[in-house]
């Protein structure tokens, strides 16, 4: 089996196109086992597996919330279970396509911070979004709309 990370940090247009950029709580949603989750797995499943795709970013703020359960832990039993479900996270972003922080994200996030008011990290994200043509599957739709040009769709309604 091929365990080689999909991670692209420095490639600014090469590799696969990841036409849809799954935002942090999509992500979440699809790993709770809802029926949100769920309706977003059966619409990605129609898309080939290059055009799904995340963003570094995303992966820094699963990651964080992972590690900070982790610490919550009060027990071996909890810890077992805590490390169980950062290995699920492990293995799920192996999978999956996830477009790193490149230099021309770096200049737009400067770019859009002049003039978009919203989360540091959702801008991050929309500057990814923006630099490599995608849409960004979100829940957040009352931000992402302020960012100009950017596609963005929520799959997690019927």
């Amino acid at each position: 089996m091929n365990t080689a990370s999909r991670f692209v940090p420095s490639l600014e247009n090469k590799g696969p196109t990841a036409t849809v950029i799954l935002d942090t709580d999509h992500v979440s949603l699809v790993f709770d086992g809802s029926a949100a989750g769920r309706r977003i797995q059966q619409r990605l499943s129609a898309l080939l597996p290059e055009d799904v795709g995340t963003t570094i970013i995303t992966y820094e703020e699963q990651s964080r919330g992972w590690l900070s359960y982790i610490s919550g832990a009060k027990n071996v039993t909890d810890q077992v279970e805590a490390y169980r479900r950062l290995e699920n996270h492990l293995e799920y972003f192996k999978r999956l396509f996830v477009r790193g922080f490149s230099q021309s994200a770096a200049v737009e996030y400067q770019r859009l911070r002049k003039t978009v008011r919203i989360g540091t990290m959702d801008l991050r994200i929309a500057a990814i979004a923006l630099t490599h043509p995608a849409t960004v599957l979100s829940r957040n739709l009352r931000d992402f709309e302020k960012v100009p040009g950017l596609k963005i769709e929520d799959w997690s309604k019927p």
